[in-house]
């Protein structure tokens, strides 16, 4: 069985209650037991930290075992250098994942500094953006 770790990033706690128009009025826990339902075969973990260096320390720590990460780095996609300095130190293959269409946003969102690091990325499909990235383990 495959381990695949979903990494959400800062304000992503919120999902439910932050910007319903733009990401939904579904709660990261209550859309995570839906991904357990609909992916058996793989073996699903979570992690969510508002703190870069916590994300930092959770791809050095798993990063190196699981068979696969999803990455929602939220608004540190587009700022942290030391972010996407972690996904290129690990050996597990990386999958960025937005719920908004990035590129239909402001433009500073328009870049990602992870994304020539990543396996590929997902984008705009809402909450289905992380169910489209564990399809592809």
């Amino acid at each position: 069985m495959k381990k695949i770790l979903i990494i959400n990033g800062p304000n992503l706690n919120l999902l439910g209650k932050r910007e319903p128009d733009t990401y939904g009025n579904t709660t990261f826990d209550d859309y995570f037991k839906e991904l357990i339902k609909d992916f058996p075969d793989l073996e699903l973990h979570t992690f969510q930290s508002n703190v870069e260096g916590e994300i930092i320390n959770e791809l050095h720590d798993k990063g190196f075992s699981y068979d696969g990460i999803v990455l929602n780095a939220g608004g540190y996609t587009h700022t942290s250098v030391a972010i996407a300095d972690a996904v290129a130190g690990i050996d597990s293959p990386v999958i960025e994942v937005h719920i908004s269409n990035v590129h239909a946003r402001e433009e500073f969102r328009h870049q990602s500094l992870m994304a020539k690091n990543c396996k590929g990325i997902i984008a705009g499909f809402g909450l289905d953006s992380y169910r489209l990235a564990l399809a592809s383990f």
